[in-house]
């Protein structure tokens, strides 16, 4: 189970996430170049942020609804991956690839209520598969304690 500490210090990075200078300024280490489809500034237009690991060089992360995606090819689109693997994430109704929907403050707010309950029902679903762990091993200690007897 993740610290309280280290889950704030995750919505932090993810609430920052929400402009699109930071997503860009995350793909310092992006490893395809501008002759890609998967540019970094195409990748931060459709709402991803880069966050490797040793093992997943090309990992990113929507900051809208959490989706993580990897094994990126160059001729992948940023926009249509999206909408293949989220397709119903709120940001591919309050943004489009050209940019050209400009964001209200009243789409900006609506946004972020979405991510809020996404990020609220991702908690909720982390937190009973915590309790059906939990139950299973107490089970399992009742059980030996029972046939004991």
């Amino acid at each position: 189970m993740a610290s309280r500490g280290n889950k704030q210090e995750e919505f932090g990075k993810e609430f920052d996430m929400r402009f699109i200078h930071n997503r860009l300024a995350s793909y310092s280490d992006w490893p395809f170049g501008e002759d890609c489809s998967c540019t970094p500034e195409k990748m931060a237009k459709a709402g991803f942020f880069h966050c490797p690991t040793e093992n997943e060089p090309d990992l990113v992360k929507c900051y809208v609804c959490l989706k993580e995606l990897d094994g990126w090819e160059p001729s992948d689109d940023p926009w249509l991956e999206h909408k293949r693997h989220s397709g119903k994430c709120p940001f591919l109704d309050y943004c489009n690839p050209d940019c050209s929907k400009k964001m209200t403050i009243e789409n900006f707010l609506k946004l972020e209520k979405e991510r809020q309950i996404i990020l609220v029902r991702k908690e909720y679903s982390n937190v009973l598969e915590q309790v059906s762990v939990y139950s299973k091993q107490a089970r399992k200690q009742m059980e030996v304690i029972v046939n004991k007897n």
